[in-house]
């Protein structure tokens, strides 16, 4: 697997939020998105994702006439490459994280 640009990653999970009909992210003095809000909207638009989804396969596997296998595994396959993207930003992160703390001063 590719290294993925974490801004671009960034960029695709904030199309997502506002996809799923989140709040606007909110904006601080300096012009910038506030990272903790768009860090907290953004792990709450995958599990939102996660929940339909789940909530989709139930429903088909009670035989709820109105929901087909297609969406479903759309519906799956959304929620797992939200979850794996989300996972990357994690893992960015993180790195990012050690690398300032291993820095000499």
């Amino acid at each position: 697997m590719s290294e993925m640009n974490v801004n671009q990653v960034l960029a695709q999970m904030r199309a997502m939020s506002l996809e799923a009909g989140s709040a606007k992210v909110q904006e601080t003095g300096n012009g910038g998105a506030d990272f903790a809000a768009m860090l907290k909207q953004t792990i709450g638009a995958v599990n939102d994702t996660q929940q339909t989804a789940g909530k989709m396969t139930e429903a088909f596997e009670r035989g709820d006439t109105n929901v087909s296998l297609a969406e479903v595994m759309v519906a799956s396959q959304k929620a797992t490459v939200s979850f794996q993207a989300m996972l990357q930003v994690r893992n960015k992160l993180v790195e990012a994280y050690q690398d300032v703390m291993n820095m000499p001063m």
